[in-house]
């Protein structure tokens, strides 16, 4: 039977004629014509005639909105690799702080988000205003590495992606939906410049050799214009090209979360039982603790990442359960971590190190609760997904403020 038949057969049955259009789409385009003049007074067949002829009233749209994207993003990519040059040039002279590099990189990813999201003005002035102070601030502080500008130094990076959260969702940043895509896309992100960064690693090699062949050692002229450059201006292009859905980074993200989480359980089980075996102890061991803390943060970020991989409608599954014993081991080790910095806090005094550690790891440990709470209700079947979710997605604004309170307070206080 043709497809022209099959089409005219099933005009009563939308369910069929969906499965034929999936099988075949374009057969189906090229046959519907036939089966729409003979049957001009069906609904179903309207509602296909809509459908169609919509999809190809507006491809023109689309691609003028693509190629306008694209042009924002190149000169966007070409801005943040001139302008990370231009900061790396006073690093290495040591007039300012490295940390300034992420101002090379990171407005220019919120501004090509605004450019999309097309945000409110009270959203556009803060986020400007928001970089501004940052930076401003920043570079108030003394260049002598003392705890607290150090302190400093490692959140303001933090407190500068919440930022870029904030121009990701512009003015839907209150929805939990739009703060789990900005986490989706991190790990998306990270996915694809990791590919790319290789092929650019590659390529880098390939040059070198290729000049050394001629007696020219170009390595450090390479180094500061076009590796910097590049990797700046990678950024940007990496971070358009997941907005659009590029299928590399969405396809092999669910797998990785998938594949990661029970490998990191079964590594984090032998671990702590092996610390526990040679009698290895957070309380009297410094940079035993800072590890313990390390731990804690990669065990966090790899629940997080498989978290925002799991569809909103999934049933419950077997990464589910992976993903609680992983949060139960976190806490776990939280725990012993909180119980040995108060111990540290107790016996040797106040230092902005360890109120820094103490806050954060107080901080993670009630997101900890809340996750795991989450999780036991959905594994109860009391609950959804979105709960587990909204546990990871209502708490991101709390690390921002976090992050900003150490990087403006702490150098003020010691």
């Amino acid at each position: 039977m043709s497809v022209i038949n099959r089409v005219a057969e099933h005009i009563h049955n939308p369910r069929e004629l969906e499965r034929m259009f999936r099988e075949e789409p374009e057969s189906f385009r090229q046959s519907f014509a036939h089966a729409w003049e003979r049957n001009p007074d069906s609904q179903v067949l309207a509602v296909w005639n809509e459908r169609l002829h919509y999809q190809e009233s507006t491809a023109e749209k689309k691609t003028s909105w693509f190629q306008r994207d694209f042009i924002t993003m190149g000169i966007l990519a070409i801005l943040a690799g001139i302008c990370t040059r231009i900061l790396f040039h006073y690093t290495e002279r040591e007039d300012i702080a490295i940390v300034n590099l992420a101002f090379g990189v990171l407005p220019f990813i919120a501004a090509y988000f605004a450019a999309n999201n097309r945000p409110s003005r009270h959203v556009a002035y803060t986020l400007a205003s928001l970089f501004a102070i940052a930076i401003i601030y920043l570079n108030l502080l003394p260049m002598k590495e003392t705890d607290s500008v150090i302190l400093a130094y490692w959140h303001l990076p933090v407190f500068l992606w919440v930022v870029v959260g904030f121009a990701f969702t512009g003015n839907e940043y209150r929805s939990g939906r739009a703060r789990l895509a900005y986490l989706k896309f991190n790990g998306e992100f990270g996915i694809l410049y990791a590919c790319m960064a290789i092929s650019g690693m590659l390529l880098t090699g390939i040059t070198m050799n290729l000049f050394r062949l001629v007696d020219l050692d170009i390595t450090e002229f390479y180094f500061t214009n076009i590796v910097v450059f590049g990797a700046a201006g990678l950024a940007v292009v990496a971070a358009y090209l997941v907005s659009k859905n590029l299928k590399l980074a969405k396809n092999i993200a669910p797998y990785i979360a998938r594949i990661f989480s029970p490998l990191v359980l079964v590594t984090l089980t032998a671990y702590l039982i092996t610390v526990a075996w040679v009698g290895r102890s957070p309380f009297s061991d410094r940079d035993f603790l800072l590890s313990f803390n390390g731990i804690l943060l990669g065990v966090l970020v790899v629940t997080i990442f498989s978290i925002t991989e799991r569809g909103f409608d999934e049933r419950k599954n077997m990464t589910d359960y992976v993903n609680a014993a992983l949060i139960a081991l976190a806490l776990i080790i939280d725990s012993v971590a909180l119980a040995a910095i108060v111990f540290r806090l107790s016996s040797y005094g106040i230092t902005a190190n360890r109120l820094a550690v103490l806050g954060i790891n107080v901080l993670i440990w009630a997101n900890l609760i809340w996750i795991i709470s989450a999780y036991i209700r959905l594994l109860r079947n009391r609950t959804g997904p979105s709960t587990v979710q909204d546990a990871v997605t209502k708490y991101l604004p709390i690390y921002g403020l976090w992050a900003a309170f150490v990087t403006v307070a702490f150098p003020l206080i010691f």
